[in-house]
């Protein structure tokens, strides 16, 4: 006697759909003890293409509550802008907003 199969749909596939779908992305920006404010400064402007000013305000924002979000946009541009700030170890992650 056959012993009947279960199979399962691949949920990992609609939960993407679904959270593509669900609104914008952001990238957070965590505080950071190794770089300088000079240089976070300037991978947030490089990454974001923000302005001087902004990108102060990020990072001091970082500094002092521990995270800020650096960046609202589409998921590949978020991906895309995380991966310059991670090119000198800045630590961020993205996330839906």
């Amino acid at each position: 006697m056959e012993t009947p199969t279960l199979i399962l749909p691949d949920l990992a596939e609609d939960v993407d759909a679904t959270a593509e779908a669900s609104g914008p992305w952001v990238v957070i920006l965590y505080n950071d003890d190794y770089h300088t404010f000079d240089e976070v400064i300037l991978q947030v402007q490089k990454a974001t293409g923000c302005s001087l000013e902004r990108a102060a305000e990020i990072t001091l924002e970082a500094h002092t509550r521990g995270r800020a979000i650096a960046y609202t946009g589409e998921r590949e541009e978020c991906e895309r802008v995380a991966a310059v700030l991670r090119a000198i170890r800045l630590q961020v992650e993205t996330d839906l907003f």
